[in-house]
């Protein structure tokens, strides 16, 4: 049997346990799936989000479980709220490793309604709040020779339909910036964007059309995955070895047009 050659350039192993983890949204849906799997697979997470009863719910179901937690209330459209997120990540566990950026809101409707409310809640959630996570993780891993920030997106950006062209833009231009990002990073910091399509979760909770909500839910119904399979697709992204850099992932169901 011949020997595993060596890769050039790849100097560590794979693997996410020991990793220091921050992420955004982890009060439900999604955020809470990867926080609870990158915890199982020996990671210590730190949980931002706006309703600290959950956050410290979920802190607890990890430490339960044998994992580390700590967590802060978050919320991403203030900037001092992200330094406090990246601040109690090395205050507790000495470094950050990694910054998954899943805050979101889809306030979905029709242009004609002019919610224009809600377009600026989209911008400075969706886009904003990416960008203030930049802002205070980025000169963190620079410091430290390493760093990997990890945006949630959305297919909604990828197949522009009506009704979501707001939410869409906001999305898109997190991915343009991630992609900048990645061309800035060097050799040393890591940039991922992951893509979901329908997911469970309580996303059309907020929607305030009710055309729009109804059939976001219809959808839903019938065709969405869990938010498990997104964690996993995370999961993947972080536990590559440090000269790997998994670009850009969409998870979907298979029944999504």
């Amino acid at each position: 049997m011949s020997e595993i050659p060596d890769i050039p350039g790849i100097i560590e192993i794979a693997g996410i346990k020991g990793k220091v983890v921050a992420i955004t949204g982890a009060g439900g849906g999604i955020g809470e799936a990867i926080a609870l799997l990158l915890a199982e697979r020996g990671a210590k997470v730190v949980l931002g989000a706006r309703r600290p009863d959950r956050l410290e719910d979920l802190a607890l179901r990890i430490e339960k479980n044998g994992g580390e937690a700590a967590w802060v209330r978050t919320d991403v459209t203030r900037r001092e709220d992200l330094a406090g997120l990246v601040g109690l990540a090395r205050e507790r566990f000495g470094r950050l490793d990694v910054l998954v950026s899943n805050a979101g809101v889809g306030l979905i409707s029709p242009l004609d309604e002019l919610r224009v409310d809600d377009w600026e809640r989209m911008i400075d959630v969706n886009l904003k709040g990416v960008l203030y996570g930049i802002a205070e993780a980025l000169p963190v891993f620079r410091e430290q020779g390493s760093g990997h920030f990890v945006n949630i997106v959305s297919t909604a950006g990828l197949r522009i339909v009506p009704l979501m062209s707001v939410y869409a833009g906001t999305k898109n231009a997190v991915r343009t910036v991630s992609e900048g990002l990645r061309q800035e990073a060097g050799d040393s910091l890591r940039v991922t964007v992951v893509s979901p399509g329908f997911v469970s979760t309580d996303f059309a909770d907020g929607i305030p059309d009710p055309g729009a909500r109804t059939q976001i839910l219809d959808t839903m119904d019938r065709i969405a995955i869990p938010p498990q399979a997104v964690a996993r697709a995370v999961a993947f992204a972080v536990e590559q070895p440090a000269g790997v850099d998994v670009g850009d992932i969409v998870v979907r169901p298979t029944a999504q047009d």
